[in-house]
């Protein structure tokens, strides 16, 4: 199964922004410990709303993990090029957003993904590609 990964504003910083909340691993790190496990990865990652909308809409990937940062909890038009695409979509956090600022509690895109995984640090998108990956496939 080929996977997209895709990644919101300011997750080019992990391993440097606020370590005790995401850790001090960078993504491409963990990324490549990823694909030494044989997935079919594609990573791409953006500040820009409209560069993830591309993405989301212009790729060959059968299924999608997504984090999109603070656009979880703003972003009208990613919640709405989710739901027009026809593929699987897992949301996913690095941190446990519901145990965070107010404002962090609630995602525009939660209804319109096949299920979140948050809190769980980068074992997160492990969880995510496990499930595209090994459950998707017995719907």
């Amino acid at each position: 199964m080929k996977i997209l990964i895709i990644n919101g504003p300011n997750l080019n910083l992990l391993g440097k922004r606020q370590p005790t909340i995401y850790g001090e691993v960078t993504f491409e790190y963990f990324l490549e410990q990823l694909k030494e496990k044989d997935h079919d990865l594609n990573y791409f990652q953006s500040n820009v709303e409209g560069e993830i909308i591309d993405q989301l809409h212009e790729n060959d990937a059968d299924g999608i993990i997504i984090n999109a940062g603070g656009y979880t909890h703003t972003s009208v038009a990613i919640r709405d090029a989710i739901a027009a695409i026809h593929k699987p979509v897992v949301e996913v956090h690095i941190s446990n957003i519901a145990g965070r600022e107010s404002f962090r509690h609630e995602s525009l895109i939660s209804p319109v993904v096949e299920g979140c995984i948050f809190g769980f640090g980068l074992t997160s998108y492990e969880l995510a590609i496990d499930y595209l990956c090994n459950y998707r496939k017995k719907d």
